[in-house]
């Protein structure tokens, strides 16, 4: 699903216009009739709801709810924000239509005008919508304040009033901070962003038939990945495959006291699909790894306590596997760093790099050069803050992962609520799954496994990072749902991972 900016969606609802064709009037008659069966389908027709319009075209979006859920027998209150002189044209027709159903019309102008909103209230904020082009002020700043105040529950239309949708906010703006919002056809960038969590709630969109050529026509480099879209991406497994079929990949991980995250990566690595997995680890290490993860090969490393790269046992050359996934549990010994170096010349094909090979790379930064084209690099935001530098904000933190990305030629999966999977092309590919349960540790060493494994099975790697992002957070979903999110582990993880 594509992110689309302010201007292209108002050129999209032209676009609609002029070809269904449909007047604008019955655009936002669709677009609310939308919103109310999202309502209605939430909230019992007891609710007392509250609206607050604004003056524009969100406003009159507010007003068409308001007529549609009286038409419902919503016992409804309406409140107009008079911020400005007049009304938008679509705002004005659709407050006509509204006084011909109902004489409960209150207009705010002044504090006192403000109604008391009571806890078991549920407030629709239509005041600003994707238009806004500088902070709320005045009446709309102590309105949104006074709801903010609320303990009642509040959705917004389209976008949450003071939210811009494509930069971003002062952290002095005043901003609806709402449980729902409510937007139309296609997420907003903003919905992505961490310092806005506050000021979009959990986030629904519906379907209001814009001009379909229009949404595929129109160029982006930000994409929302939907669970229909990650399916295309799974390979069909034939009948006569074999375990070669599916590549042998090359963990490089552990050291002393952090084993269980080699355990957690080869355990992944094996339930997502790999032919053959060796894992290199300390041999301290050894006897855990075999007993742990019979179905791996172990290869014990020369040195007791960390990874150096050499061996008792002669095996392939790092660079004869499929893929290599490396960092997690690895530590940063001069030993690691070594084996680093030596390593990264020699690979041609993408790898993975996690956790203290990050870091390594951070405190190495000539390394950067040598990473094989297309690889995979999965950190948490302080891990890519100290690859590239300090942000100001969530939408200059985009712009420095795009061009890390393409200055590096390597595909990035930034870690977070909507995990971001930044290509070499400069595209960014947001994911739909997961929750806060997944914060916690070892998940990062589950996520390697599985990308380490979709690589060694010759998946492309943008399309690897995008597939094993959505899966990972699909199973952290299915462990919240038996378990809840609290008492998640990243085992559960593992065991919950489906490729169907």
């Amino acid at each position: 699903m594509k992110i689309l900016n302010v201007d292209q969606i108002r050129a999209l609802d032209d676009a609609t216009i002029r070809h269904e064709p449909i007047a604008p009037i019955n655009l936002m008659e669709r677009a609310a009739l939308a919103f109310v069966d999202w309502f209605i389908d939430r909230f019992p027709d007891t609710t007392t709801t509250k609206i607050f319009c604004g003056l524009g075209n969100n406003g009159g979006d507010g007003m068409a709810i308001a007529r549609l859920l009286l038409e419902r027998d919503y016992p409804v209150e309406v409140n107009v924000v008079r911020y400005a002189p007049r009304e938008s044209d679509d705002c004005m027709h659709n407050h006509r239509r509204l006084k011909l159903v109902t004489e409960n019309i209150r207009y705010i102008e002044f504090s006192r005008d403000i109604p008391t909103i009571r806890h078991n209230e549920v407030i629709i904020d239509a005041i600003l919508g994707t238009g806004l082009s500088r902070p709320t002020e005045g009446i709309v700043k102590e309105v949104i304040l006074a709801i903010n105040r609320t303990q009642a529950t509040v959705v917004s239309v389209d976008i949450a009033s003071g939210l811009y949708t494509d930069q971003a906010n002062s952290p002095t703006d005043v901003i609806i901070e709402p449980d729902y919002t409510v937007t139309f056809q296609l997420p907003k960038l903003a919905f992505m962003l961490p310092k806005n969590g506050r000021y979009v709630g959990e986030w629904h969109t519906v379907d209001i038939r814009l001009y379909k050529r229009s949404i595929d026509l129109a160029p982006t480099p930000y994409y929302y990945t939907q669970p229909q879209e990650a399916r295309l991406l799974l390979h069909k497994r034939e009948r006569y495959s074999n375990k070669g079929t599916f590549g042998h990949a090359l963990l490089l991980v552990g050291s002393h006291g952090k084993m269980g995250a080699a355990v957690l990566a080869a355990r992944a690595c094996l339930r997502s699909g790999v032919g053959l997995l060796t894992v290199q680890v300390p041999r301290c290490g050894y006897s855990i790894l075999q007993m742990a993860v019979p179905e791996a090969m172990c290869l014990p490393d020369g040195h007791q306590n960390v990874l150096t790269g050499s061996s008792e046992i002669e095996g392939p050359s790092p660079s004869d596997y499929s893929t290599v996934g490396i960092g997690p549990g690895i530590g940063k010994a001069p030993e690691t760093l070594s084996m680093l170096k030596a390593l990264l010349p020699k690979l041609k094909k993408p790898i993975v790099i996690d956790a203290d090979a990050l870091n390594l790379l951070s405190e190495n930064r000539e390394l950067l050069n040598q990473l094989p084209k297309n690889s995979i690099l999965t950190p948490h935001p302080k891990e890519f803050e100290r690859l590239t530098k300090k942000w100001d904000d969530d939408y200059q933190k985009l712009d420095i992962l795009r061009e890390f990305s393409k200055k590096y030629n390597v595909v990035v999966v930034l870690k977070g609520a909507y995990s971001a999977v930044a290509t070499p092309s400069g595209d960014v590919h947001f994911n739909s799954t997961g929750n806060p349960g997944l914060s916690t540790g070892g998940t990062g060493d589950v996520l390697t496994g599985v990308l380490t494994a979709l690589l060694a099975q010759g998946y492309d790697p943008v399309e690897a990072a995008v597939l094993g992002v959505f899966a990972h957070g699909l199973a952290g979903d299915k462990v919240a749902e038996q378990r809840g999110q609290i008492g998640m582990i990243a085992s559960d993880v593992i065991d919950a991972l489906r490729w169907n």
